[in-house]
């Protein structure tokens, strides 16, 4: 691969927020009288859109709207969001993909503010060309993002890498043109991660041996 250009998801890819995520669901779930998740679960049934994924984990739409489960879980993410620490080994990682190669950008589906406060609040901002979040909350917009990234960086696609922990990752990585590694140490599992057309590796150390 003749990459220039490293594009990272966030949540879950660099910031490791699973275990908070699942904590905050549960919390919502309880209240609602619905079982919890484990773990396993959680990584079997998180998706995107988020709606689909609050679904399987047992919301019932036609008691409640979406944005009231969707507003209260980040009002509890925002509160507990300082509290959550990027993945080890994170930084060195960072670094050396910086001296690598040409870009590093972070594409994301969390809302623009948190997320430039997020990566700053931790001090590897300064690893990025760009920080691009969404307009809202609710985890839209991630392949529009993209591609406006794109657009006005005139990235060459068969120049990209996109690193992410999603099946919605290798989605957008194929709709851009982009290569993409996935990591499954984030919001779903090795096992569903390897029905994508593309390298999965285990933890973010595993990066080292690929690039």
């Amino acid at each position: 691969m003749d990459i220039t250009t490293i594009i990272w998801d966030w949540n879950g890819t660099l910031l490791n927020d699973t275990e908070l995520c699942r904590s905050i669901i549960n919390k919502l779930l309880k209240r609602r009288g619905i079982a919890s998740l484990s773990l396993d679960k959680y990584k079997e049934i998180f998706t995107f859109p988020v709606k689909d994924y609050y679904v399987k984990a047992g919301f019932d739409f036609s008691k409640e709207d979406f944005e009231k489960p969707a507003d209260e879980f980040i009002d509890h993410y925002n509160n507990l969001l300082p509290d959550a620490k990027l993945h080890p080994n994170v930084e060195n990682i960072l670094s050396y993909f910086q001296k690598k190669y040409e870009k590093q950008i972070i594409v994301s589906a969390m809302k623009q503010d948190t997320l430039q406060q997020s990566v700053i609040e931790r001090n590897i901002d300064h690893y990025f060309e760009r920080i691009s979040g969404i307009e809202d909350h609710f985890a839209n917009g991630k392949v529009q993002n993209a591609l406006r990234i794109f657009e006005e960086l005139s990235l060459n696609p068969n120049q990209c890498l996109l690193i992410g922990d999603t099946i919605h990752d290798y989605e957008v990585a194929k709709t851009i043109g982009c290569h993409c590694i996935l990591i499954a140490d984030g919001h779903q599992s090795f096992e569903r991660l390897q029905a994508c057309d593309c390298k999965v590796v285990r933890n973010i150390n595993e990066l080292f041996e690929h690039l």
